[in-house]
């Protein structure tokens, strides 16, 4: 009887793809995420960050939608977000949270510290370039201060245009023709609020000026932008970092560079398939009571 012996192949260990090396920003500063809304692109907000080491990270305003924030719909995305952003905390990054108007009921926590989390409504920044001052914009909303419920009415109107848009897209892709942005038609083309936009930019900027900083950032109007503005007292650089909902933008500050804005679909690092969830990802998907607690360890609050 004859045997055959089949040469073995030598097992071929196939690396792991790596991960590029994070760029190190001095100031990352994101606004309007609305986690907690259908429109929160917290999957694409997720690999930004994990894409950048900042020394601060600046949450301006509307990062989580209490307006609109339902038990029904927080998926797991979402809370991967607020986990990493507590591990950023816990690993030393200064996180500072400014309230918005949809995240309006932390206000009354302002002054909050915990640990390098900081909770305020406005924060000022000595950076190499020129003190730059930082705070929602809200309060320049005469819709905000006189007509709050048409606000937030407002605010369910447009995450049901978000959810028309997804389906419309839906649509489109299956055509195979190039997606739409209906929200940004709808503003582009309605001219009082391009004039809404103006105003908020050079009253933003008249008030940085008659307080002496040299950069004022906001984010509310989902409107990305680095821009000059004149006033009566002198050049501000007017700064805002748009939102994770239609732009998908950031403003980024080194001292070699000064302020830059970010913008995720530009980015080609990003175009790349998602890969899968890591551990961090699955350990965020545990039940909210597991995660509650991992937290309070992480703060230090719970031993």
């Amino acid at each position: 009887m004859s045997v055959v012996i089949e040469a073995q192949t030598p097992a071929v260990t196939v690396p792991k793809p790596r991960r590029p090396k994070r760029r190190r920003v001095q100031v990352a500063v994101i606004s309007d995420v609305h986690l907690g809304t259908y429109g929160c692109h917290a999957t694409e907000l997720l690999r930004y960050l994990k894409s950048i080491k900042p020394q601060v990270l600046v949450l301006n305003g509307d990062i989580v939608d209490i307006w609109q924030f339902s038990k029904n719909y927080w998926p797991p995305a979402h809370m991967r977000v607020v986990r990493y952003l507590t591990g950023l905390a816990a690993k030393g990054v200064k996180i500072h949270y400014l309230t918005g108007n949809h995240d309006e009921l932390l206000r009354k926590f302002a002054g909050l510290r915990l640990g390098n989390f900081h909770l305020d409504n406005k924060l000022v920044l000595d950076l190499p370039h020129g003190r730059t001052w930082l705070f929602h914009g809200d309060v320049f909303d005469v819709t905000m201060q006189h007509s709050r419920w048409l606000a937030k009415l407002g605010g369910h109107g447009y995450d049901l245009l978000i959810l028309i848009n997804r389906f419309v897209n839906f649509l489109l892709d299956k055509a195979g023709r190039p997606r739409v942005a209906l929200s940004k038609k709808v503003k582009e083309r309605v001219k009082t609020a391009v004039a809404a936009m103006n105003n908020f930019e050079t009253t933003a900027a008249a008030i940085a000026a008659d307080e002496g900083y040299r950069y004022v950032a906001c984010g509310h109007i989902h409107q990305p932008e680095i821009k000059p503005i004149v006033t009566a007292k002198g050049d501000i650089t007017y700064l805002n970092s748009g939102d994770w909902v239609e732009n998908l933008t950031a403003l980024e500050y080194t001292a070699e560079a000064g302020w830059q804005l970010y913008r995720y679909h530009d980015d080609p690092r990003m175009a790349r398939a998602a890969e899968a969830a890591d551990e961090a990802d699955v350990a965020a998907d545990a039940d909210v009571a597991t995660l509650l607690e991992g937290l309070l360890v992480e703060f230090k609050i719970k031993g």
